[in-house]
């Protein structure tokens, strides 16, 4: 009994005491500084297909992950609502429209769908949308409840949005 109890002993003392290579420093944590905001803007029509496309003039990463909110409302104090896509509004016929978006390491594109005429809406769904694009690490989105515009801001330490 004494040996197996000298054994385990010996046995926890070496796996214990051993340390092995540190390997390399993982990167760096986010500060705030490698997120880029800007806002765009512009009308839905049929001439450009119910689609408006920003090019980057920058670099944007494969591990970084595009957001795009749009102006919703602007409340009585003068604060803006804004709204993260994809966003659906049912109308009273039954009909929906759809605010989504795709993006690329080139650019980023806002699109309408319906499931009614996209002609037929009204100008305040189609005329002069205002959006903000945020670009973050996609390793933050964790730690960043992407909902809430103002999470983002803050989150992100952006003050700042590159405007056309």
């Amino acid at each position: 009994m004494k040996k197996i109890t000298y054994l385990l002993f010996a046995l926890t003392l070496l796996l214990t005491s051993c340390e092995g290579d540190q390997g390399p420093q993982g990167p760096q944590g986010f500060d705030g500084e490698s997120a880029i905001a800007f806002e765009m803007s512009g009308s839905f029509n049929s001439g450009n297909n119910f689609e408006i496309q920003e090019f980057y003039d920058f670099q944007v990463f494969e591990n970084e992950v595009v957001l795009v909110y749009r102006l919703w409302d602007v409340t009585d104090n003068g604060l803006d609502v804004w709204r993260l896509l994809p966003q659906t509004i049912f109308f009273d016929d039954g009909s929906d429209l759809v605010y989504n978006y795709d993006f690329t390491q080139k650019d980023v594109i806002v699109s309408l769908d319906s499931s009614s005429n996209l002609n037929n809406l009204g100008a305040e769904w189609t005329q002069n949308q205002i959006f903000r694009v945020i670009i973050v690490p996609a390793s933050e989105l964790d730690n960043i409840d992407t909902s809430d515009f103002n999470s983002v801001i803050n989150t992100t330490n952006i003050d700042t949005f590159i405007t056309e």
